[in-house]
């Protein structure tokens, strides 16, 4: 059991039923009257954001999510499969289980599986991911000081923006959490 007074940011609490992760907290402390705590949680399965207070002595059992590195192998249709890398297992995901990460992953990339009483509920993509740019439009020489980007296509089809001079067929590093570019390699 963990109080409300001791949420932090990425805890995981069952309430209600449902698993939710704190994505923002704040202690309050008002002139007058209790302090509270408002939080800001995510359902952990449906990524619905919900905005709640609580009182800081409320108890609310801790959630225990699994994680495992699993190598995503292909897509099929609306099904994704990934392996797991110890007993060779496949197991099949559908798009809303994996639509976060599948913008930076490839075949043959292990990812992160988190799951929650045996059942997954989300791919995390590795925190950078090095992919090739596939479609973008030539760079232009001696515009590089200004700091200016243009959009580009990754191998996986996800944009981002990147810089004047990285062209079609570089290798660039991405960071999954912001999906912004790092530098080209």
């Amino acid at each position: 059991m963990i109080m409300a007074g001791d949420f932090r940011k990425g805890i995981t609490v069952e309430i209600d039923g449902n698993v939710w992760t704190v994505v923002d907290f704040q202690h309050v402390k008002p002139g007058k009257g209790a302090a509270f705590v408002r939080t800001k949680l995510k359902n952990v399965m449906t990524g619905a954001v919900l905005e709640r207070t609580f009182n800081p002595s409320d108890k609310y059992p801790k959630a225990h999510i699994e994680t495992k590195e699993m190598q995503y192998l292909y897509n099929d249709g609306d099904l994704y499969y990934f392996m797991d890398t110890e007993t060779y297992e496949q197991l099949p995901l559908n798009h809303d289980q994996v639509e976060d990460a599948i913008n930076y992953i490839v075949e043959n990339m292990n990812v992160t599986v988190r799951f929650f009483k045996g059942s997954p509920f989300s791919v995390e993509a590795p925190n950078f991911v090095e992919l090739t740019i596939t479609e973008c439009e030539p760079g232009v020489r001696g515009d590089t000081a200004t700091g200016a980007t243009k959009p580009a296509t990754l191998e996986t089809g996800a944009r981002v923006n990147v810089p004047l001079f990285v062209n079609e067929g570089d290798k660039i590093r991405v960071d999954t959490r912001t999906g912004e570019y790092m530098e080209r390699v």
